[in-house]
């Protein structure tokens, strides 16, 4: 069987804080400059870095073990089948699931969350499907103003197709979630609720407990968008109370191409599956098809198996690092980059402006220069941050913005990269004075 990935082990779990310059050490991308000025990567929210354990993963497996899995019984295709499901099983204990068979594997988490809709639609027109996932009108579907349209489209679409409504919880002018919306919008008629657990603009960490708890009262099945909250903090499935969650490799040290929908196991065996074809089939005749059980039911195809083994050296290292470690390290980063940036004249912050329920992503405008422009002298001084709506119009719309400068922090990033972000927006302000 091909080696198994080697796990970081400068700062472990219980070690406190982490040794971010060995961390950086791992990140070769990290020593890269941009002109003649040193990368500083402020862009962790869209697709983080990858560590070298991770790329040399990948490399492994490539190398000695490339085959397909399941079917074969020569010994590289049950290398393959091995290195496939023990990322399974490793993704699984990393989020508290009870069972690695929870976890699916799809290409991202808009898969993922498309998965979950196209049960709702597939159950509507289907006969004999369960109750809990036919919608009919009259029947609603709970997001909020925050989401990324990943979680946002899918829904708007499944109504339009089923005649079901979609509402929202509004957010407040501080970046929060209107809680106090929560008993009315979530109500008799609601058969789904899906929200963001951090926001990707506004780096909210929204509470999940008031509004599982209302889903429960109602008989609601309730799942979060958990892209930009798996990567940076303790996350337990079990303990969140949920019934699905759905995130992302890459924007945890991960590869790009593979995602994760986690679902309680009752809830996969009554779902219909969403892609059709090979490596889902129970039997399959020339009349019918019957299906395999959950996980398999919902991978068709040959899946991103090499994908794969590189987010099992992914959560290896986050494993190592602590994600306690990791959640205080950025609770630093943020309280740090909100006092700079609130230092700066004329620039806005969005979103929390503290740094108590929130993680370390920090969306701003800067008197009237388009974000592009402040992207592009950023860039100029070799520091990457992402501008424009960031997959998130409403949350702009919320706020009378029509785009955002974003900078957000991960594990690798320092407090010396965040004065070169507020020093160099002061090189804007001369720019376009």
């Amino acid at each position: 069987m091909a080696a198994a990935p080697q796990s970081h082990d400068s700062a472990g779990v219980g070690a406190g804080k982490l040794d971010v310059e060995a961390i950086r050490a791992d990140f070769p991308i990290l020593e890269r400059k941009i002109g003649d000025r040193p990368l500083a990567y402020l862009d962790s929210a869209a697709t983080s870095q990858k560590p070298v354990q991770v790329t040399e993963a990948m490399r492994r497996f490539t190398e000695h073990s490339n085959a397909n899995i399941s079917r074969s019984v020569h010994t590289l295709g049950s290398e393959a089948t091995a290195a496939y499901e023990g990322a399974r099983a490793a993704v699984a204990a990393f989020i508290g699931a009870p069972s690695a068979d929870e976890v699916v594997f799809t290409k991202n988490s808009t898969e993922a969350i498309n998965l979950m809709a196209y049960a709702f639609q597939n159950s509507t027109i289907e006969r004999g499907s369960d109750p809990r996932f036919v919608l009919r009108p009259g029947d609603e579907i709970v997001v909020t103003e925050m989401e990324h349209h990943a979680n946002l489209v899918p829904w708007q679409q499944l109504c339009e197709r089923t005649g079901a409504t979609l509402r929202w919880i509004g957010i407040t002018d501080a970046g929060r979630l209107d809680l106090e919306q929560v008993e009315e919008v979530i109500n008799e008629r609601t058969k789904a609720v899906s929200f963001v657990h951090v926001s990707n603009l506004l780096g909210t960490v929204n509470p999940t407990e008031r509004i599982v708890a209302r889903a429960r009262e109602v008989g609601a099945i309730v799942g979060i968008d958990a892209s930009q909250s798996v990567p940076h903090l303790p996350v337990d499935v079990a303990e969140l109370g949920v019934d699905f969650a759905a995130f992302t490799g890459h924007k945890m040290l991960g590869p790009t191409g593979i995602g994760m929908l986690w679902a309680k196991a009752e809830l996969l065996d009554a779902m219909p599956p969403f892609l059709s074809g090979g490596s889902m089939i129970a039997t399959v005749t020339m009349e019918r098809t019957t299906f395999a059980k959950a996980p398999a039911k919902f991978e068709a195809g040959t899946p991103p198996v090499v994908e794969a083994v590189g987010l099992a050296a992914a959560v290896d290292y986050l494993r190592a690092l602590g994600m306690d470690n990791i959640r205080a390290h950025e609770k630093e980063l943020a309280g740090y980059m909100l006092e700079g940036l609130e230092s700066v004249a004329g620039l806005t912050v969005i979103g929390p402006r503290v740094p108590i329920g929130r993680g370390a992503t920090v969306s701003f405008t800067f008197e009237d220069v388009h974000p592009h422009d402040v992207g592009q002298v950023l860039d100029s001084e070799g520091i990457a941050v992402r501008v424009g709506h960031h997959c998130a119009k409403p949350t702009c719309v919320r706020f009378g913005v029509a785009a955002t400068t974003r900078a957000s922090a991960y594990v690798y990033t320092t407090t010396d990269e965040i004065d070169r972000l507020v020093s160099s927006l002061e090189k804007v302000r001369k720019v376009f004075a």
